[in-house]
C-alpha cells in the first residue's frame, strides 16, 4: 500500500508525469534535454527528478560529466500500470530538444 501512496504522490505533478513521460518515450535523458523540451526550470526539473530516484522510478548513470535518467529497470506492477496509461499519451508531448551532449556510439 506504501507504494501505491508514494506513486500517487509523485505523479500527482503535472510537471512529474510530463517528465516520466518524456523519458519514458525517449529512454535517456539529460536534465538540460528536459528542461529545454518542457520549457522548466533547471533547479525544478533537478527537485523532481530526486523526488522520482528517492521513490524508485528512475535511474541515474554518469556519462563524462553528465547524468542521464532512465526509467528503473525494477518495474513492478504498479509502476506497470501509470507506464501503460502514460504510453497512451506519449504523442502529446512535444518534440524533444537535445542538448550538446553526444552520446557515445553504440559498437557493433
Amino acid at each position: 500500500m506504501e507504494k501505491l501512496v508514494k506513486l500517487a504522490k509523485i505523479f500527482s505533478d503535472k510537471n512529474r508525469l510530463s517528465i516520466f513521460a518524456l523519458i519514458l518515450r525517449d529512454k535517456k535523458l539529460c536534465v538540460c534535454e528536459i528542461c529545454d523540451t518542457l520549457n522548466l526550470s533547471q533547479p525544478l526539473v533537478s527537485r523532481h527528478l530526486k523526488m522520482m530516484k528517492e521513490t524508485q522510478i528512475l535511474q541515474a548513470t554518469q556519462e563524462g560529466k553528465w547524468m542521464l535518467y532512465a526509467l528503473t529497470k525494477d518495474i513492478d506492477a504498479a509502476l506497470k500500470c501509470w507506464i501503460d496509461e502514460t504510453s497512451k499519451h506519449l504523442s502529446t508531448l512535444p518534440n524533444l530538444i537535445a542538448c550538446n551532449f553526444t552520446r557515445p556510439k553504440k559498437r557493433i
